[in-house]
């Protein structure tokens, strides 16, 4: 029964129906009701996995998500990761999370991936890790591409925060499973992952509405003010030299 992850999705239900979010789901019944599947998803927002989690409950599954395991320095969060099968990934130690990922999808579990493995601030797909198609072919498991469009407009890197109760309209779509073929190389299999979401976000952006002009959550290529793909690269990559400067500056304190 998982009561812990029973209670988090009641909660999740009552903060999505609190903020008054117009959610609309397509393609829930391309998510398999029994075994493992690879849930690839794109990744806009700090919240973008509640919605994709909540059509997965829809299809009556759970998702079981890969998250940093920076969470684990927090009690309540290790708590919640020990009682929701969730996979902590440690960067540093990688092999160990995949592992753990191939594990729950042998157990028969959904295991969501977000193969950009960061935020994208430009809403465009960056380029994407191999991990999810490795995974799934070595858990010989399909991989499920789902697209979240509308989610960035609650909480995203370098944008307005509105978690309020705005009526935020968010669009979910689970697309077609498919597997690695055997003789294909994950970046094959990465970038014919990519492609087929790549179609998938152009159609949810087209039947999503209005995108108005200026917005700082529609992407340049349709008029809004959001950075094109060149320019959140370079900001992402002056936003990693950062960081990179304030773990050392942390491990030489600690000398």
């Amino acid at each position: 029964m998982e009561p812990v992850f029973r209670t988090l999705e009641i909660i999740a239900n009552g903060l999505a129906h609190a903020q008054g979010l117009k959610l609309t789901y397509r393609g829930i019944e391309n998510i398999p009701p029994s075994g493992g599947a690879v849930l690839t998803v794109n990744h806009t927002s700090y919240v973008d996995f509640l919605p994709a989690a909540l059509g997965v409950q829809r299809a009556g599954r759970r998702a079981r998500f890969m998250i940093k395991s920076e969470v684990m320095d927090v009690a309540i969060m290790r708590f919640l990761v020990h009682h929701t099968k969730t996979v902590p990934v440690d960067r540093s130690v990688g092999a160990e999370a995949y592992g753990a990922a191939v594990a729950r999808l042998r157990e028969g579990e959904i295991v969501v991936v977000y193969p950009e493995a960061t935020i994208s601030r430009s809403f465009e797909l960056k380029e994407f890790k191999t991990g999810a198609v490795r995974m799934a072919a070595e858990a010989r498991v399909p991989i499920i591409p789902a697209v979240v469009w509308g989610a960035h407009r609650q909480w995203t890197k370098g944008g307005v925060r509105q978690m309020g109760r705005k009526h935020i309209p968010v669009a979910v779509r689970y697309g077609l499973p498919f597997r690695v073929d055997v003789d294909e190389s994950p970046e094959d299999a990465t970038h014919r992952l990519r492609e087929v979401m790549k179609v998938e976000l152009l159609e949810v952006q087209s039947d999503y509405g209005p995108h108005p002009a200026g917005e700082f959550w529609v992407p340049a290529r349709l008029g809004g003010s959001a950075p094109t793909p060149e320019e959140a690269h370079v900001i992402e990559d002056a936003d990693a030299a950062r960081k990179a400067a304030a773990r050392a500056r942390k491990a030489q304190e600690k000398r």
